[in-house]
């Protein structure tokens, strides 16, 4: 990891759960999203933030890898952390473990900043760096 490591708690709810009585795996990429935002937020690169620049992230590729069923109240937190970041393009992995450490999913993200007039991938900024854990680039 070339980041610092974020780390979100939150509690598996009843609307989180499919007819199966279990986490969906659309569902988890929703969750992780959740933890993403909470990354960057936490680092002052909020919603606001990417309304205001009108730079935010995109995702370009998704792997995840299922490894128990999560259940209802279930007690997790997601692990989430930059792996690399080269030109334009980043790679960061996130793990939903429990309390316990034993991991339910493994998911990679391959993303880039996003700028929305222009509609095209940009270099990173010093204020996106800082979001997702990096320090500026010199």
């Amino acid at each position: 990891m070339i980041s610092e490591l974020h780390e979100y708690e939150m509690l598996i709810r009843e609307h989180h759960l499919d007819t199966f009585g279990h986490v969906n795996n659309a569902t988890y990429l929703e969750i992780l999203e959740e933890a993403r935002w909470d990354f960057i937020t936490a680092n002052g690169y909020g919603l606001e933030t990417v309304q205001r620049l009108r730079l935010g992230p995109v995702i370009l590729e998704i792997t995840l890898k299922f490894k128990r069923e999560l259940g209802n109240r279930q007690k997790i937190r997601i692990r989430s952390g930059i792996e690399s970041y080269e030109g334009k393009i980043a790679t960061m992995t996130q793990t939903i473990v429990d309390p316990e450490g034993n991991i339910y999913c493994e998911a990679r993200f391959v993303f880039g900043l996003f700028h929305l007039d222009a509609r095209k991938l940009v270099a990173p900024t010093p204020e996106w760096l800082r979001a997702i854990g990096l320090p500026p680039s010199e």
